[in-house]
């Protein structure tokens, strides 16, 4: 039995003290004043402190799912098994995850327990899915880990895949390395007021660029894929282009084509949609035009990009989750 302590009805600790060896003494460190990401907020995650995140040191999971919608050797056409994590070290007004990313409380039916979570996941596995994406994990590092870990006590060897937003710390990067297989970072904003505004994070673009320095460093250019196509191993690299904000996408281009490279592989999405706080935004109360988007892909290609996807135009219609069904991208 788990051994918890409550206040006012919130349970404040959030791991039972039998099992807080799924941490290892560097990451229990770190969330008893966690440093994970780069907000630093320095609260002690084990007592249900919760900081920019809102989030303690649980598991708080708002799905686990078959998802076909990533990119072809990402998803395939089996699909990934995705975990979509509650919470998040950005604010995006945007964001069409925002009701497990913004919307969250203690108070929630998401919380779990590794076993838990480890045996939801490999029922998908063991149905003949052979990857696992961590959706949102900037601020749940050590819970990744421990999940990895838990599947392969259990003979289970997924392809690893960290989607994040690259608002991470490029020193908690590096504890991940020889866990992850696939990166599949977003690249937003090169221009900090912008980051500010829309996202409530004016360090985004230097934060972002260390943090895909780092993932270079650990996978280098190639996508490694197998014989049906789908990734191994290697980075990704994704940016939404948003209405209104051209030059900011031919910006962003052209700082990974200068900073990394012109030969990693990156995803030029069209699919934004005008949702959350932004429905009478002056800008992002609409969806991307085909004309915007052409004028960036014509720069990718411009600026030498020579591995990427880009997306149809009505792919807007598709990445609409709603986390109150039980397969959030299926309704």
């Amino acid at each position: 039995m788990a051994i918890l302590s409550y206040k006012g009805g919130l349970i404040i600790k959030a791991i039972a003290l039998k099992k807080e060896y799924i941490y290892d003494i560097d990451d229990r460190l770190m969330l008893e004043n966690c440093i994970l990401c780069p907000r630093e907020c320095g609260v002690n995650r084990f007592e249900g402190e919760s900081g920019f995140c809102r989030t303690d040191a649980g598991f708080h999971v708002a799905s686990v799912c078959i998802h076909r919608g990533e990119e072809p050797p990402i998803s395939g056409a089996a699909g990934i098994c995705n975990v979509f994590f509650e919470g998040c070290n950005l604010r995006c007004i945007y964001c069409q995850n925002h009701d497990i990313s913004q919307s969250c409380s203690l108070l929630n039916p998401y919380r779990t327990d590794l076993e838990t979570l480890l045996d939801r996941i490999e029922k998908i596995l063991s149905a003949g899915i052979n990857s696992v994406g961590f959706v949102s994990p900037s601020h749940v590092v050590p819970q990744v880990k421990a999940i990895i870990r838990g599947l392969n006590s259990h003979g289970f060897k997924p392809v690893t895949v960290y989607n994040t937003s690259s608002y991470d710390n490029a020193e908690t990067l590096r504890k991940l390395s020889g866990l992850i297989d696939v990166y599949l970072p977003d690249f937003k904003y090169v221009t900090s007021s912008l980051a500010l505004e829309y996202s409530e994070a004016s360090d985004y673009p230097e934060v972002a660029i260390k943090a895909l320095k780092e993932m270079y460093y650990q996978k280098g250019s190639a996508l490694i894929l197998d014989e049906n196509g789908r990734a191994e191993s290697g980075m990704l690299i994704r940016h939404l282009v948003l209405p209104g904000h051209i030059e900011e996408s031919i910006r962003v281009l052209e700082i990974i084509a200068e900073e990394l490279s012109p030969g990693v592989n990156l995803s030029l999405m069209s699919q934004f949609h005008p949702a959350f706080k932004v429905k009478n935004h002056p800008l992002l109360n609409r969806p991307l035009s085909k004309d915007e988007y052409e004028i960036v892909v014509s720069a990718m290609e411009r600026l030498g990009f020579r591995n990427g996807w880009i997306q149809d135009m009505d792919s807007f219609q598709n990445y609409l989750p709603d986390f109150k069904n039980a397969h959030p991208f299926e309704h």
